[in-house]
């Protein structure tokens, strides 16, 4: 399994390289559209080349993807956690119950000791 997850990697590091090799060319990103940017007086650009940008919307698209399944997901795992936590208490309740009372001796005196 070891030399799959290998193989798998150094095919994907041949590929990540063909496609920075075949994307070199410099490319302006930028931030706002002409007819915008004179119109708010700002402009914001950057030169890259091309394989750095494709690189980056890969990485951001999977960020987000992490963030958003993990937002959908909170409620799965708080369920998950309240049913943790009322399994512990009813085990514990169980543990509670299943011990042997080895107190022997008048029931009224067992009575009011259980009701301190």
């Amino acid at each position: 399994m070891r030399y799959i997850r290998y193989a798998f990697l150094a095919a994907l590091a041949v590929c990540l390289v063909t496609v920075a090799m075949a994307n070199r060319g410099a490319v302006t990103l930028h931030l706002l559209p002409e007819g915008l940017t004179g119109f708010l007086g700002f402009s914001w650009s950057v030169t890259l080349p091309l394989f750095i940008i494709i690189f980056g919307a890969i990485i951001s698209g999977v960020l987000i993807g992490f963030v958003w399944e993990w937002l959908r997901e909170h409620k799965h795992r708080a369920e998950g956690a309240r049913a943790k936590r009322s399994v512990a208490k009813l085990e514990r309740e169980v543990k509670t119950i299943k011990t042997p009372e080895s107190k022997t001796g008048d029931d009224v005196l067992a009575l009011l000791e259980e009701a301190r």
